[in-house]
């Protein structure tokens, strides 16, 4: 547990990369009932209980991208590809026992609602991301879902690893909702989060296609801009789709497919629902 920020990006970057990722209690029994009958379990079976836990998801890419840090032609973009290169008895070998989420924060329980909070804002930015790819007609689609489910991991690694910077944070930012995400991590953390992921990207090796895709600064790029586009709505309908800036996403999603914002709101409720 981290109490006080480090006082460096490197230092930040070197804190969540030699510090165990936690996954979802569910995924830990999941995958022990899976190793159990290894027989009938197939990569597609293990990739959709990854997939449905963010931290999890991180956990193999860069595993697997470790085992071959010179990026090349053939890296395993997706979990279903890692898992397919790992091997299934091999990936029950690796994985077979889990820190949780719990195991890490024990009973700190506002902790443990932030990091919630955030991994639920994951998944339905990688639902509204998986459902404007597959209107585009992307071939990507399914990095795109995983670009969209991992485009906040660095904020979930703050909430496990350091809960005490990341509760000041949020308490600053309820008592005035008018400051900048960016200024307060850089005054409370002495860096900005997305410069910690980018980092942590580098450093883990992850799949080329997946970090292009989840670097905003490129937002010029369809893909790039399919994925902040699902995350800012994830974002802004967090407690409600009446946030005064979803007409604002909405707009930016229909010229991107080009539709009406009315469409793109009803196909985009129906995923929500």
């Amino acid at each position: 547990m981290l109490a006080t920020a480090p006082h460096t990006l490197d230092l930040w970057t070197s804190s969540f990369a030699e510090a165990p990722i936690p996954v979802l209690r569910r995924t830990a029994i999941r995958l022990a009932s899976l190793a159990a009958d290894e027989d009938r379990a197939d990569a597609r079976s293990i990739a959709s209980v990854v997939l449905d836990d963010p931290l999890m998801t991180l956990k193999v890419l860069a595993y697997v991208a470790k085992q071959r840090p010179q990026r090349r032609e053939g890296d395993a973009e997706t979990v279903t590809a890692a898992v397919l290169m790992i091997g299934i008895s091999r990936f029950f070998e690796t994985f077979a026992l889990q820190p949780t989420i719990r195991d890490v924060l024990g009973d700190r329980s506002e902790a443990l609602s932030g990091l919630v909070s955030v991994l639920k804002r994951s998944y339905r930015a990688a639902r509204f991301a998986l459902g404007i790819a597959v209107q585009r007609r992307d071939t990507d689609a399914e990095v795109i879902h995983q670009a969209a489910l991992l485009h906040d991991f660095a904020e979930a690694l703050l909430w496990c690893h350091a809960p005490e910077l990341a509760l000041q944070m949020r308490a600053r930012q309820k008592a005035d909702p008018t400051l900048r995400s960016a200024d307060l991590q850089r005054e409370v953390l002495g860096c900005e989060l997305v410069d910690v992921q980018h980092r942590l990207m580098q450093r883990w090796c992850l799949p080329e296609l997946l970090t292009r895709i989840m670097d905003d600064r490129n937002d010029e790029h369809p893909r790039v801009r399919n994925v902040v586009l699902a995350v800012n709505l994830a974002r802004h309908t967090h407690d409600s789709w009446h946030n005064p800036a979803v007409p604002d996403d909405l707009a930016a999603i229909g010229h991107l497919l080009n539709q009406s914002p009315e469409s793109v709101r009803r196909k985009l409720r129906e995923i929500d629902g």
